[in-house]
Protein backbone atom coordinates (compact mmCIF):
# COMPACT_ATOMS: atom_id res chain seq x y z
CA UNK A 1 0.00 0.00 0.00
CA UNK A 2 2.39 2.45 0.78
CA UNK A 3 5.94 2.79 -1.59
CA UNK A 4 8.61 5.00 0.58
CA UNK A 5 8.88 7.46 2.63
CA UNK A 6 8.50 10.94 1.04
CA UNK A 7 9.89 13.54 3.35
CA UNK A 8 9.55 14.21 7.52
CA UNK A 9 8.69 17.63 8.59
CA UNK A 10 10.26 19.45 11.70
CA UNK A 11 9.04 22.74 13.23
CA UNK A 12 11.94 24.64 14.66
CA UNK A 13 12.13 27.56 16.76
CA UNK A 14 14.94 29.26 15.37
CA UNK A 15 15.23 28.56 11.44
CA UNK A 16 19.02 29.74 10.96
CA UNK A 17 20.38 28.01 14.36
CA UNK A 18 18.37 24.41 12.45
CA UNK A 19 19.29 25.05 8.54
CA UNK A 20 23.09 25.63 9.80
CA UNK A 21 22.86 22.20 11.57
CA UNK A 22 21.44 20.19 9.18
CA UNK A 23 22.83 21.78 6.00
CA UNK A 24 26.06 22.78 7.36
CA UNK A 25 26.72 20.42 10.08
CA UNK A 26 24.88 16.93 9.02
CA UNK A 27 25.33 17.87 4.97
CA UNK A 28 21.78 17.23 3.74
CA UNK A 29 21.59 19.43 0.42
CA UNK A 30 18.82 22.73 0.30
CA UNK A 31 16.82 21.95 -2.86
CA UNK A 32 14.67 24.76 -2.19
CA UNK A 33 14.00 27.74 0.47
CA UNK A 34 10.97 30.33 0.51
CA UNK A 35 9.69 32.46 3.05
CA UNK A 36 5.93 32.83 2.91
CA UNK A 37 5.19 36.18 4.01
CA UNK A 38 1.67 35.41 4.70
CA UNK A 39 2.69 32.97 7.78
CA UNK A 40 5.77 34.80 8.48
CA UNK A 41 7.59 31.14 8.08
CA UNK A 42 10.77 30.26 6.34
CA UNK A 43 10.28 26.49 4.67
CA UNK A 44 13.43 24.84 3.42
CA UNK A 45 13.31 21.54 1.36
CA UNK A 46 16.64 18.77 2.31
CA UNK A 47 17.33 16.19 0.56
CA UNK A 48 18.37 12.98 2.74
CA UNK A 49 19.15 10.31 0.15
CA UNK A 50 16.20 9.21 -1.69
CA UNK A 51 13.61 11.16 1.03
CA UNK A 52 13.45 14.68 2.56
CA UNK A 53 13.61 16.87 5.55
CA UNK A 54 11.02 19.86 5.22
CA UNK A 55 12.19 22.82 8.20
CA UNK A 56 9.67 25.18 9.00
CA UNK A 57 9.74 28.10 11.49
CA UNK A 58 6.30 29.94 12.99
CA UNK A 59 6.25 32.45 15.06
CA UNK A 60 6.34 31.92 18.56
CA UNK A 61 5.64 27.91 17.82
CA UNK A 62 3.14 25.85 20.27
CA UNK A 63 5.54 24.06 23.18
CA UNK A 64 3.43 20.75 22.27
CA UNK A 65 4.68 18.47 19.41
CA UNK A 66 1.02 17.17 19.61
CA UNK A 67 -0.50 20.21 17.55
CA UNK A 68 0.45 20.41 13.84
CA UNK A 69 2.35 23.80 13.70
CA UNK A 70 4.39 22.94 16.94
CA UNK A 71 7.97 22.62 17.75
CA UNK A 72 9.57 19.15 16.50
CA UNK A 73 8.03 16.60 14.46
CA UNK A 74 5.18 17.71 12.19
CA UNK A 75 4.27 14.71 10.04
CA UNK A 76 5.37 11.77 8.87
CA UNK A 77 4.47 11.10 4.86
CA UNK A 78 4.37 8.04 3.05
CA UNK A 79 4.92 8.33 -1.25
CA UNK A 80 2.21 6.67 -2.66
CA UNK A 81 1.83 6.57 -6.45
CA UNK A 82 -2.27 6.98 -6.42
CA UNK A 83 -3.82 8.80 -3.57
CA UNK A 84 -7.45 7.57 -4.68
CA UNK A 85 -7.37 4.08 -3.65
CA UNK A 86 -5.45 4.33 -0.42
CA UNK A 87 -7.55 6.83 0.79
CA UNK A 88 -10.57 4.71 -0.42
CA UNK A 89 -9.02 1.94 2.07
CA UNK A 90 -8.07 4.33 5.06
CA UNK A 91 -11.76 5.37 5.04
CA UNK A 92 -13.32 2.05 4.61
CA UNK A 93 -11.22 0.91 7.42
CA UNK A 94 -13.07 3.83 9.47
CA UNK A 95 -10.32 6.29 9.51
CA UNK A 96 -11.04 9.53 9.07
CA UNK A 97 -8.79 11.30 6.00
CA UNK A 98 -8.95 14.95 5.76
CA UNK A 99 -9.67 16.42 2.12
CA UNK A 100 -7.18 15.88 -0.60
CA UNK A 101 -5.37 18.94 -1.54
CA UNK A 102 -2.70 20.72 -3.99
CA UNK A 103 0.80 21.63 -3.01
CA UNK A 104 1.00 25.40 -4.54
CA UNK A 105 4.33 24.78 -4.77
CA UNK A 106 4.33 21.31 -6.52
CA UNK A 107 0.80 20.95 -7.63
CA UNK A 108 1.16 17.20 -6.26
CA UNK A 109 -1.85 15.91 -4.50
CA UNK A 110 -1.98 15.22 -0.82
CA UNK A 111 -3.83 14.38 2.48
CA UNK A 112 -3.77 14.08 5.98
CA UNK A 113 -4.56 11.58 8.04
CA UNK A 114 -3.60 10.26 11.59
CA UNK A 115 -2.55 7.03 13.57
CA UNK A 116 -4.29 5.50 16.61
CA UNK A 117 -2.15 7.87 19.00
CA UNK A 118 -3.18 10.65 17.04
CA UNK A 119 0.48 11.28 15.24
CA UNK A 120 0.13 13.34 11.83
CA UNK A 121 0.68 11.18 8.89
CA UNK A 122 1.03 12.26 5.07
CA UNK A 123 0.11 10.71 1.72
CA UNK A 124 1.94 12.16 -1.05
CA UNK A 125 0.81 11.16 -4.33
CA UNK A 126 4.02 10.60 -6.46
CA UNK A 127 2.32 9.71 -10.12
Amino acid sequence: MLDALHHVALICTDYDRSRRFYVELLGLELIHEVYRAERQSWKADLRIGTAQLELFSFPAPAARPSYPEASGLRHLAFSVADLDPVVARLEAAGVAVEPIRIDPYTDQRFTFFSDPDGLPLELYETR
